[in-house]
């Protein structure tokens, strides 16, 4: 999909003073945002975003400041797997 954005003159010239590729900064807003929304997965992030790895998407939510959901359930899910095959 091909998304456009219209922007007026002074803020376009503003935002490219800042930054040089301003398609691929409204790309990463876009992500973080959906990604704190709720909306999309790291995975999603990831292949939205075109990154090599879980682990890149991860340290780019990182570095946006958007927090991994990482709930109580999932930490109590981890340990059960852990044990499981520490049992093997």
């Amino acid at each position: 999909m091909k998304l456009t954005l219209e922007l007026p003159d002074e803020i376009e010239q503003t935002l490219r003073t800042q930054w040089s590729n301003l398609p691929r900064q409204a790309l990463e807003a876009l992500a973080v945002a959906a990604y704190r929304s709720d909306i999309l997965t790291v995975l999603q992030v990831q292949q939205m975003l075109g990154l090599a790895s879980r682990w890149d998407a991860e340290e780019f939510l990182k570095q946006a400041r958007a927090h991994l959901h990482y709930s109580a359930e999932d930490l109590a899910q981890d340990l059960q797997t852990l044990r499981q095959l520490g049992s093997r």
